[in-house]
């Protein structure tokens, strides 16, 4: 088998606007221009979305940047593009994204065996309190880590 690659397109933004409950991996239907693209790491997952239509799910505002070295038949970058899942959890995702607050949001890109994958959470939009919550809750976690490490040099 071959080994995963390097590449991993991280969501950061995501973490910061949802609470993430749950996580799923999915394929996701590409053309070869725009995994050529995944792989220089020219992919943006920042305002992406995940959205149920017809039974399938479909992933919308993702930017691939196009291919220099395409021919003419290059891809568009933001086109809405199919994930691949088993119709289980399709059916899953779908009541769960029914539920009123939740939506599915890619939370990281990754190339394992080859193969492009996506991580999807259903998260709950965190409120502005949150928000704010989260970044007190960090700082001062930074704050004790460094009186920590000054402490230990003595």
């Amino acid at each position: 088998m071959a080994k995963n690659s390097g590449i991993s397109i991280v969501n950061r933004k995501a973490y910061h606007d949802y609470h993430i409950e749950e996580r799923v991996e999915a394929g996701i239907v590409l053309k070869g221009s725009e995994i050529k693209s995944i792989r220089a790491g020219k992919m943006s997952l920042q305002d992406a979305y995940a959205k149920p239509e017809n039974g399938e799910l479909w992933l919308f505002n993702s930017h691939i940047a196009s291919y220099d070295a395409a021919s003419y038949n290059t891809h568009q970058p933001t086109r809405p593009r199919k994930l691949l899942l088993h119709k289980k959890e399709v059916a899953m995702l779908t009541g769960r994204v029914k539920q009123r607050g939740l939506t599915l949001v890619p939370l990281k890109l990754y190339i394992k065996h080859g193969i492009a994958k996506i991580e999807l959470g259903v998260g709950k939009g965190k409120k502005l309190y949150d928000k704010r919550e989260t970044i007190m809750r960090r700082e001062t976690d930074r704050e004790i880590d460094r009186a920590l490490k000054i402490k230990g040099r003595w």
